[in-house]
């Protein structure tokens, strides 16, 4: 009985802080997105004339981030800001986006 309750206990515990570190990755990658505010709106629900980035592809949207990266893409001001920014937190901040409603 004693096995069988400590290992509950540990499994919970597990669950617990793999809990606890995806929160902190998700406050992490919701805090590199809200630089695309000012443009795109709060959490990539955009204004008018602008791109919305809510439910954008993931993928998608790091291929882009990454042209503008390189300057394959020509931006006014994208090609500034994608440069800023890690391949890591490409990625980070493409994923926050594609989790969000459209």
């Amino acid at each position: 009985m004693k096995k069988t309750t400590s290992a509950i206990y540990i499994s919970g515990l597990l669950a617990f802080f793999a809990g606890a570190a995806q929160a902190a990755e998700d406050v992490g990658s919701r805090n590199l997105a809200a630089a695309c505010a000012a443009c795109h709106g709060t959490n990539g629900h955009a204004v008018t004339g602008m791109s919305a980035l809510a439910g954008m592809d993931k993928a998608y949207m790091v291929k882009t981030m990454q042209e503008f990266k390189t300057g394959k893409r020509p931006a006014t001001v994208m090609h500034q800001l994608a440069k800023g920014y890690s391949d890591d937190q490409i990625g980070q901040i493409a994923e926050f986006f594609a989790k969000q409603q459209k």
